[in-house]
């Protein structure tokens, strides 16, 4: 695959913009003073200031540049401030700023027509959210409505978003103070690295994890479970892609026992493995086993402007002709938000982004992150795909054992001062920069990387 990648925007201007460092102070100072923070304990925090971005660097108001391979949540795939993309939000705001979800606006129906040609022949329509949590909410609902049943099946290892049915989704500790939302179950999904399944390679691992799953749905009721929701790449819970064949087993365990597929594609959508969605990466998926129900935010826009949506399938969407759909927001289908899709869409197709971001991962992150591993004995494993990729680090390669919080922050700390905006979650860094990256900031980025792993091990 050649680099084909139309950069003549990509790249930010050679030094950071010119800003008072006052300013930086005073922004610092509003925030701890006045801002209430989202997963933390609000006295210790000091926020990193951002003045700018552009690309995929990030200015300081000090004039420091950052190179952002954790692009922000893992959600500006198209960079940072893309002409286009802020022209299009500049004049749908001179045009039509806002306007009520009952009424038609043209920009809505064109960003749900892109966003359905990108999803492919087995959906029909598309609920506009203001974020992926609720784009869970949303597809938990009609899961509920058609089938008729209540339970959600979702993985220990997964985060689905913040509110109600979405954080007791969730797999992860985050769950556990707010798990008041009914009827949810989970299972283990398939991680060959660190297998629930004692197995020895990934045929295994998916064989085994599918008649888990399988037993999970008797044992629970199969006329008690309207859906299964699965992270078709699961993001931050370490970026471990399913084995072939999972995905398919999944499909045919639900149409099995009656139960709608839901995949979420928060994170792992328009671009980030190297396919507009990942559930269509043959490289999990050859046969294209399809969803019925897909949950998007994130790269649809890259954040831009809040939103996020659910892609539904023709019969799920035919359920609602004559049945009111119980659910709605005041900002669904907001116009600056739409016009932001539609531009973001637009300039990935024209520009070759999704492409450039299938080449990255290939050629140069995949290949350097492996060459970095063989050099560094705590990377105990590099997985990914595209620009979605994790370094899950070790006290021992045998053992497995991960690594502590304070290793984490050293290597934090550590790549920080070498101006690269990192990404970090529990034992491991995950890789992620935004898909127009450039072959040379991989490089710059595995300098860092390779100077910060050196620099914690010598300490």
């Amino acid at each position: 695959m050649t680099d084909t990648l139309n950069r003549s925007h990509t790249s930010a201007p050679a030094s950071a913009p010119a800003f008072d460092p006052a300013d930086g102070v005073r922004a610092y100072d509003l925030d701890r003073e006045y801002v209430f923070h989202s997963w933390s304990a609000q006295g210790a925090l000091k926020p990193f200031v951002v003045a700018s971005a552009a690309g995929c660097d990030v200015h300081t108001y000090d004039g420091e540049t950052y190179l952002d391979f954790s692009s922000q949540l893992v959600n500006t795939n198209i960079g940072h401030s893309h002409p286009k993309v802020v022209e299009a939000i500049q004049r749908q705001a001179a045009q039509l700023a806002t306007v009520a979800p009952s009424h038609a606006a043209l920009v809505r129906g064109e960003a749900a027509q892109r966003i359905v040609e990108k999803a492919g022949p087995g959906f029909s329509k598309v609920f506009f959210t203001n974020g992926g949590a609720d784009a869970i909410e949303n597809a938990i609902r009609m899961a509920r409505l058609t089938t008729h049943k209540h339970k959600v099946l979702s993985t220990y290892r997964s985060y689905h978003g913040n509110t109600g049915a979405s954080i007791a989704a969730t797999g992860d500790w985050r769950r556990m103070p707010n798990e008041y939302a009914y009827g949810h179950v989970h299972f283990f999904g398939p991680f060959p690295y660190r297998s629930e399944f004692f197995s020895s390679t990934p045929e295994e691992e998916c064989e085994r994890a599918l008649r888990h799953l399988e037993r999970t749905i008797v044992a629970e009721g199969p006329g008690t479970i309207a859906a299964i929701l699965l992270e078709s790449v699961p993001g931050t819970a370490g970026i471990f892609a399913p084995p072939v064949g999972y995905l398919e087993g999944v499909r045919a365990l639900a149409d099995q026992y009656g139960i709608v597929w839901i995949a979420d594609e928060v994170m792992a959508g328009f671009g980030r493995t190297g396919d507009w969605f990942a559930w269509q990466n043959d490289a999990i998926n050859p046969n294209r086993a399809t969803p019925d129900l897909i949950a998007f935010a994130k790269g649809v826009n890259s954040g831009y402007v809040p939103v996020g949506g659910v892609v539904i399938s023709p019969s799920i969407a035919a359920a609602f002709d004559e049945r009111v759909f119980p659910g709605g927001l005041t900002y669904s289908g907001h116009p600056l938000a739409m016009a932001s899709i539609v531009a973001s869409i637009d300039a990935m197709t024209d520009e070759g982004i999704v492409e450039n971001a299938k080449m990255i991962g290939e050629q140069h992150l995949g290949p350097a992150l492996r060459a970095l591993a063989e050099k560094h004995p705590m990377i105990g494993d590099v997985r990914g795909l595209g620009v979605f990729w994790a370094l899950d680090l070790v006290t021992d390669r045998v053992t497995r054992e991960p690594v502590g919080a304070d290793v984490i922050g050293r290597l934090k700390a550590e790549l920080m001062a070498r101006k690269l905006l990192p990404f970090a979650a529990d034992n491991r860094i995950h890789v992620v920069p935004p898909c127009i990256v450039t072959p040379e900031q991989v490089a710059v980025a595995m300098q860092a990387y390779d100077g910060a792993f050196t620099a914690v091990a010598q300490n």
